[in-house]
């Protein structure tokens, strides 16, 4: 054997060596951390909040023309069968082309862009911390409780010191009727906060409040 082909033959078994390694090797973890920023980028536009809707009530992969197809019926107020093509098209590429490639880099989605198939991370699972929405009240929960609990410390407050027609009601009297107070506000907050996230009913919460 000549000492070419036997230095040939030694470069062909490490290439084959190295390329069996590589394949041991597992891939790397993705990253499913997302940081604030990246939450509320991606909840900032309505479209990606549709499209994480959607996900999460199918569980499961969804293909890109369906997805597109109740997108276009959401934002149109519509149903699939009475959107127009060009309102279909209108979401589909906008998705294809720029949301999803952005969801996927965020680590929210895995988007398989040759198969056309959208699949939901655990990442997503992060993002209902983002989702307390104010919604037409207005008023955010957290200055609701702390104009709350002003009011309701002012109140027994004048009616520890017996002052005006405070001193009506016992001072414990008051005290339960905060405290019955607080409870129906905490439920009222509880079940609101669960209508408003993404996935809980069949349409997204600002379909429904439309």
């Amino acid at each position: 054997m000549s000492k070419a082909h036997a230095g040939s033959s030694r470069a062909e078994s490490l290439q084959t060596t190295e390329e069996q390694q590589s394949d041991d090797q597992p891939e790397p973890e993705r990253e499913t951390d997302l940081s604030r920023d990246d939450a509320f980028e991606m909840l900032s536009n309505r479209r990606r909040r549709y499209t994480l809707h959607y996900l999460q009530d199918e569980q499961t992969d969804v293909t890109l023309s369906d997805l597109a197809e109740q997108v276009a019926a959401w934002e149109n107020n519509s149903t699939v069968q009475e959107i127009s093509a060009s309102e279909r098209k209108t979401v589909y590429t906008s998705l294809q082309q720029f949301h999803l490639p952005k969801m996927d880099e965020t680590g929210i989605v895995d988007f398989d862009s040759r198969a056309g198939e959208v699949t939901l991370t655990d990442a997503a699972a992060e993002l209902d911390i983002y989702l307390e929405v104010v919604d037409r009240y207005d008023i955010p929960w957290s200055s609701y409780y702390l104009g709350f609990t002003l009011f309701g410390t002012a109140l027994v407050s004048l009616s520890w010191l017996e002052l005006g027609p405070f001193a009506a009601v016992p001072f414990v009297g008051w005290t339960v009727f905060l405290l019955g107070v607080f409870l129906v506000s905490s439920v009222s907050h509880f079940l609101l906060s669960r209508r408003m996230r993404l996935g809980v009913d069949e349409q997204p919460p600002e379909v429904n409040d439309a």
